[in-house]
């Protein structure tokens, strides 16, 4: 069984940084992925970004590449997201997962832990 806990969600402006957090507890692969994932209401959940742990393979949606970054913490079983030059349409709750390393490490199917997510509202 895994917990997954994420911090760090808040409400800031446009143009903002916000740093988020996901601490993984339990038992899980020893070679794994950690994503991160969005919903906003009335929206489909959105694979936001992933990393692959020992491999440090970071993948991300195109709405995000060049404004978030996916990182490991200094033990392994965390997972930072920095968020910069956010935009309104960023608003979204955002949930931390863990699942293996597939092919498709942006889709949600390919995850069985999901924490319970932080809100993220830029206006």
């Amino acid at each position: 069984h895994v917990q997954l806990v994420e911090s760090g969600g808040g409400s800031v402006q446009a143009g903002g940084s916000l740093r988020l957090s996901c601490v993984a507890s339990g038992n899980y692969y020893n070679t794994y992925a950690i994503a991160w994932f969005r919903q906003a209401p009335g929206k489909e959940r959105e694979g936001v970004a992933a990393i692959f742990t020992s491999l440090d393979g970071t993948f991300y949606a195109d709405s995000v590449r060049g404004r978030f970054t996916i990182s490991q913490g200094n033990a392994k079983n965390i997972a930072i997201l920095q968020l910069n030059s956010l935009k309104p349409e960023d608003t979204a709750m955002y949930y931390c997962a863990v699942g293996r390393r597939t092919l498709q490490p942006l889709n949600g199917d390919n995850y069985n832990y999901w924490g319970q997510g932080t809100q993220v509202t830029v206006s």
